[in-house]
């Protein structure tokens, strides 16, 4: 195999990309260290010497996504025009974009939660719960606590039922036409009326 030359930085990333593409690609069985060295043309000894072993380089593949998953939620929420549950849109569409890269994020069980880099791109996530109105940052109480997690539930098994292909039952027996999105949309004005879920500023984590 023709390894392709990189610096040290841009070996990680291209790494990182390649792990990506076949995660798109392939499935999350086929991504291993060996794989990810070979699609990105360099030797099979760069992974293990980035990320140590899979875990780590799935790890830090699912870092990468929360920060590019909280980069988008920050965009739609701080956007001068946002309207409520923007973030709960753009919470969806960055999900059906990166389906894979998005369930790997929450497979706790093949991630190393104490990762470092990890820790931080989740966090930074999950904290813009507390950044609304309703929930002050330090110090939430559990009622304000119970708000938000019924608003991110509500977000979060929307969006893996529309991942795993569940809602198709729910479409068939909508008026014809129905899409997702209409179902989604009557979906948060349902969750409007019941005052469930965060304000604009911050919808989801």
């Amino acid at each position: 195999m023709k390894t392709t030359p990189y610096h040290h930085g841009a070996l990680r990333e291209a790494l990182l990309a390649a792990a990506e593409t076949i995660l798109k690609r392939d499935g999350l069985n086929a991504l291993t260290l060996r794989a990810a060295a070979r699609e990105a043309g360099v030797s099979h000894a760069a992974p293990a010497h980035h990320f140590g072993d899979l875990t780590g380089l799935l790890t830090e593949l699912a870092a990468d996504g929360f920060q590019r998953f909280g980069a988008r939620l920050k965009a739609a929420t701080d956007a001068p025009d946002a309207r409520r549950w923007d973030g709960a849109r753009a919470y969806v569409a960055f999900a059906v974009e990166h389906p894979a890269l998005f369930q790997l994020m929450y497979r706790s069980d093949r991630l190393d939660g104490s990762r470092p880099s990890f820790k931080e791109a989740r966090m930074q996530v999950f904290g813009m719960l507390a950044e609304s109105r309703d929930a002050p940052a330090t110090q939430p109480s559990v009622e304000q606590l119970g708000k938000m997690l019924g608003g991110w539930s509500l977000i979060h098994g929307f969006t893996m039922l529309l991942l795993d292909g569940r809602l198709g039952p729910l479409i068939k027996l909508a008026p014809e036409g129905t899409t997702t999105d209409a179902l989604f949309e009557a979906m948060l004005a349902s969750a409007d009326k019941q005052a469930i879920g965060p304000r604009p500023t911050a919808d989801m984590a």
